[in-house]
């Protein structure tokens, strides 16, 4: 959100002041966003593993792709454009579509043969197991 300094003499049905509002209601115009789509994740931690959640609406499993290679973990897919299917027209699409990459790199404790995926109900959770000898291990204290 961009702040703008109130003019009170700046009249809001003033031509300029209203090609503004609705610029910013609709956009720029009625065309396509443009934008390359790239899903949205979450990338957390525990003692064990490191964990990898991505949202992916709309695909399906086969349309998924993951690799490890020199330490980096790479997923990839697409996501099909359901207008092309529909006769409707469109005025304004803001759903994004295509291919998309994401990539990202292992720290040296992890065990990549062991990582696991689940996808169920337009979610992928990658779970990437902690290698045993560098895992996190609380040591008690004792107090004399």
């Amino acid at each position: 959100m961009t702040l703008v300094k109130w003019n009170q003499n700046q009249n809001l049905l003033s031509p300029n002041s209203w090609d503004h509002f609705l610029e910013d209601f609709f956009g720029d115009g009625w065309e396509r966003n443009s934008n390359p789509w790239s899903p949205s994740v979450d990338v957390s931690e525990d003692n064990n593993t490191y964990t990898i959640t991505a949202d992916l609406p709309g695909i399906s499993k086969k349309d998924i792709n993951m690799n490890v290679k020199e330490n980096v973990l790479r997923i990839s897919g697409e996501r099909k454009n359901a207008n092309d299917k529909n006769t409707s027209t469109y005025f304004r699409t803001e759903r994004g579509f295509g291919t998309f990459n994401r990539s990202f790199h292992l720290p040296d404790n992890v065990n990549d043969k062991k990582i696991t995926a689940d996808f169920k109900n337009g979610v992928l959770t990658v779970i990437i197991p902690k290698s045993e000898e560098i895992k996190v291990k609380n040591i008690e204290i004792k107090v004399s």
